[in-house]
């Protein structure tokens, strides 16, 4: 899949430990070389970049990085430098310490990840915490919304691509049957379908719903999205669904809020950025007319925003 960073072919792993060291001297980082240096580097030569300063500088990276810079600017960059498995585990356990609000950041990534990278979150969750995601989960949210993330966080989903077109039409009446009647009979068949069904059967159950309602589920659910259980069982859905469109719209979200949402802001950019973050691009141009790139520099600043705009591709 095509990246929207563009790595130096000299790229030397020691060479930029060494300008990183330097950019750390004196009185203030140079946060300019910082973002000149990590902001140009693949997944695997940020790894390489790291083990180089500790093996040079005996200290971790990006401890150091934590202690030489701050707000938005360190968030961002600190979440860029782990590992994406690693990286989704902080995420997830940063969602579950803030509650149930944020219960839905925790059903986005169990459910864009692929069955073997979820897995890989769960390991690298369980090596940084000693604790499962489920038990973390499990200890901080109740009822249908404990058993929708666990069920979430735990599925191992088959990838295939077969349909089992009854089976699509007899769970697209199940889920409306559980949204028309909004008495909370039926949420528990909805959980299972979610959290057991592959995601090709599910997107044939989602289109089966659209076609006989008239309607998306997604949209079906918007009304009654106040709460945590429905807000994140829309998460998942659109997720599911598309995931391109999802993080769009997180996007689109996070920049016309009144004060710009940060934290969806990086997710989305530091998350996608080695994915597929150039058609997300281009999905939110055609939906806002306006290039993703001028809409970050329009409503960030400092070196936050030149790390953002470093990493959409573009140098300011």
């Amino acid at each position: 899949m095509a990246t929207l960073i563009a790595p130096s072919s000299n790229h030397s792993p020691v060479e930029d430990a060494e300008a990183l060291h330097k950019a750390f001297k004196g009185f203030g980082a140079d946060n300019k070389s910082i973002v000149a240096i990590l902001g140009h580097r693949n997944v695997h030569q940020r790894q390489q970049i790291r083990r180089a300063y500790e093996e040079l500088f005996e200290e971790d990276l990006i401890k150091r990085l934590e202690s030489e810079i701050s707000g938005d600017f360190e968030k961002a960059v600190y979440r860029w430098m782990l590992e994406p498995a690693d990286r989704d585990a902080v995420l997830i356990n940063v969602a579950i310490k803030h509650g149930s609000k944020n219960s839905h950041i925790v059903a986005e990534i169990a459910s864009v990840l692929s069955a073997e990278e979820l897995l890989a979150v769960r390991r690298a969750y369980r090596n940084r915490y000693k604790r499962s995601i489920e038990e973390d989960v499990s200890a901080n949210t109740t009822g249908h919304l404990r058993q929708l993330l666990v069920g979430l966080v735990s599925t191992y989903r088959y990838e295939g691509d077969e349909i089992n077109p009854k089976l699509a039409q007899t769970e697209a009446g199940i889920i409306h049957e559980s949204l028309k009647e909004k008495k909370g009979n039926n949420e528990e068949e909805v959980i299972r379908i979610l959290t057991t069904r592959s995601k090709t059967q599910l997107v044939a159950t989602f289109n089966r719903y659209r076609d006989e309602h008239g309607v998306s589920v997604s949209k079906k659910l918007l009304d009654q999205t106040s709460d945590d259980f429905h807000k994140a069982l829309h998460t998942a859905i659109r997720s599911i669904n598309d995931h391109k469109k999802y993080y769009e719209k997180v996007l689109r979200n996070a920049i016309k809020k009144f004060g710009t949402d940060e934290d969806g802001l990086s997710r989305v950019i530091v998350t996608r950025a080695e994915k597929d973050l150039r058609e997300i691009k281009e999905l939110y141009y055609k939906r806002n007319s306006v290039h993703l790139e001028d809409a970050v520099s329009k409503e960030t600043s400092g070196d936050y925003k030149k790390f953002l705009l470093a990493l959409l591709g573009k140098q300011e």
